[in-house]
């Protein structure tokens, strides 16, 4: 049985996973056409600003995601 119950939470965190990445293209791309400038083709020509701005969306995105996620294991 507690191998039954390892395996569930395995394949809750595997969706949870892909479920934090679909969040994340989802907010890159909400920020993208928020913005008056390409997103991509700043972070092509290495602007620092908006990697940061990108790196601080991803992060946040990741923490909110992964504490729902977390909290559904218990």
């Amino acid at each position: 049985m507690e191998i039954f119950i390892t395996l569930l939470n395995l394949a809750y965190a595997i969706v949870g996973a892909f479920i934090t990445l679909g969040f994340m293209i989802m907010g890159y791309k909400i920020f993208d056409k928020m913005t008056p400038f390409d997103t991509s083709k700043q972070l092509a020509e290495q602007n620092i600003a908006v990697g940061i701005v990108v790196g601080s969306i991803f992060i946040g995105l990741g923490i909110a995601i992964g504490l729902v996620i977390g909290m559904g294991l218990n």
